[in-house]
């Protein structure tokens, strides 16, 4: 019988010696991640598939967690913040009567109960959870503490208290519901911890909780429609051996963000990091951060103040 063929992420790692050449590489790949995969080895499977000189993620999925891993190279790490800072969707299963030292599967059991909540009692929290309202992160995040990562203490067995901290909750629906678990979609700002949801949900019900299974399906401009997977990431290195084409522009992930257009001669002050004053009867006269553009070309992100654009960050796609 023949072997199967490896995973789509080893064979991505088991690459032939000698490596090509690191190049310039500048845009992002919205990447699927799959359970199992950790944020940084993520990142660095799609660096060496595109043989990228510089990468980094927007925002960190946990092992067990599936879904959006935006990954930033070249030029698009400058505008990694944006994305962050945009809002974020996931979907979530919780299931009662179990809570755990991670609020997740992976943690020892803390406390149990034989209460399941009826689909009623469920909705009638759900209010209480949206909007901004105090969340006190799980021990096992990676907030830090006097410098160390909070789940670096709770892993040594060190006590760990956070303290509770605002958070925005845009909505809440369960989507479904069969006693022993129900999952929910949530739309939330930056620093949500969605364990930390099912951990307040089943404390409030008098149930306990713990989240089961975790999907980001939006990360700021990002949706599944922009998600790439390994597989298909292989499969184009195999089919033509050019993965360039699975790219997202850089400037998509400055799509939340006003966008401003500028002759080219002052795109050309602005590259090199002069400010120069918009004309025009619609032209702004103030805002805090702006994309700019000249002949469809990003050129930088600006702060705008009494009519005058100052570039923040300058981008060099050429």
């Amino acid at each position: 019988m023949s072997a199967l063929p490896p995973e789509p992420a080893a064979q991505i790692a088991a690459d032939a010696a000698p490596r090509p050449k690191k190049r310039d590489v500048h845009g992002w790949l919205v990447l699927d991640k799959p359970v199992g995969e950790t944020s940084t080895h993520a990142v660095a499977l799609v660096k060496r598939a595109f043989h990228a000189k510089k990468a980094g993620h927007a925002g960190t999925l946990d092992p067990l967690a599936s879904g959006l891993l935006p990954i930033a190279m070249g030029e698009a790490t400058k505008t990694v913040p944006f994305v962050m800072d945009g809002r974020k969707a996931y979907r979530f299963t919780v299931t009662w009567g179990v809570e755990t030292a991670t609020d997740d599967a992976e943690g020892a059991v803390t406390a149990t109960s034989a209460l399941r909540p009826d689909r009623a009692a469920i909705e009638a929290i759900l209010p209480g959870f949206t909007g901004t309202v105090m969340q006190v992160p799980p021990k096992f995040s990676a907030i830090k503490i006097d410098g160390e990562r909070a789940y670096d203490l709770a892993r040594d067995g060190e006590e760990v208290t956070l303290q509770a901290r605002p958070v925005e909750i845009d909505a809440l629906r369960l989507t479904a519901h069969d006693g022993d678990s129900s999952t929910f979609e949530a739309e939330c700002g930056k620093g949500t911890y969605v364990r930390a949801l099912a951990r307040d949900f089943g404390r409030m019900l008098g149930c306990y909780g713990h989240v089961t299974a975790l999907r980001r399906t939006r990360v700021g401009p990002f949706t599944e429609a922009d998600a790439t997977t390994l597989e298909d990431l292989d499969q184009a290195r195999r089919s033509g051996g050019e993965v360039l084409p699975l790219l997202t522009p850089v400037a998509q992930a400055l799509g939340e963000l006003p966008a401003v257009q500028v002759s080219r001669s002052d795109a050309g002050r602005l590259a090199r990091g002069q400010s120069c004053l918009l004309r025009g009867a619609d032209a702004p006269i103030e805002a805090p951060a702006v994309a700019v553009f000249s002949q469809g070309a990003l050129v930088a992100v600006g702060e705008i103040v009494h009519g005058e654009l100052h570039p923040r960050r300058v981008f060099h796609l050429a």
